[in-house]
């Protein structure tokens, strides 16, 4: 289930009785960050998907959507990654993203199976969102946000860009992200 919570952006854990506004419709998760200007929406396969599936099977799956996004937004290429709990590099992964970052390219991410959370700092809020299999996310180009993967990471998504090398994360350098919930506490707090 896909979860969006807001939180002011000078909230701390230590505020933990003070719990932020969470939803979980997807219309109206839809509705609020389109009104921050980040694109929200579910997506469903247009054939079944093997566990073994290839990159080739996953994009012909999606091909719809992604050709959609692609003329909408001038997208250029799509591939899809997948990152498991036993990946050698999880760890030093996750560190690369969870510090908040802009791109000067998109950050468009369908999630194919499992899951992250993304954080978006958008002036005095800062949107949590959870996105899970079915769900896409993009991040306009400028956006302060970052990624949670977890500790033990478990997912596969299509990404779409303009300029892969527009990807390159810009590294504000506020400890923000430090305030707010990681992935597994999010889960458990949504549940």
């Amino acid at each position: 289930m896909s979860v969006l919570t807001i939180y002011p952006a000078d909230w701390s854990a230590a505020q933990a009785g003070d719990q932020p506004a969470s939803y979980s419709d997807a219309a109206v998760i839809t509705d609020r960050l389109r009104a921050i200007g980040v694109q929200f929406e579910v997506w469903q396969a247009a054939a079944e998907l093997a566990a073994d599936a290839t990159q080739e099977d996953i994009l012909a799956a999606y091909r719809a959507q992604v050709d959609a996004l692609k003329q909408q937004h001038g997208f250029v290429n799509a591939d899809v990654v997948s990152l498991g709990p036993d990946h050698p590099e999880r760890q030093a992964l996750r560190q690369k993203f969870i510090s908040e970052h802009t791109h000067s390219d998109f950050e468009v991410r369908f999630f194919v199976a499992g899951q992250g959370l993304f954080y978006l700092h958008c002036g005095d809020q800062v949107y949590g969102l959870l996105c899970n299999q079915g769900d896409l996310i993009s991040v306009p180009a400028g956006t302060k946000h970052w990624f949670d993967m977890g500790e033990r990471p478990s997912f596969t998504c299509i990404r779409l860009f303009s300029d892969p090398e527009g990807w390159v994360a810009d590294y504000t350098g506020s400890p923000i992200a430090r305030q707010f919930p990681l992935l597994e506490q999010f889960v458990s707090a949504a549940a």
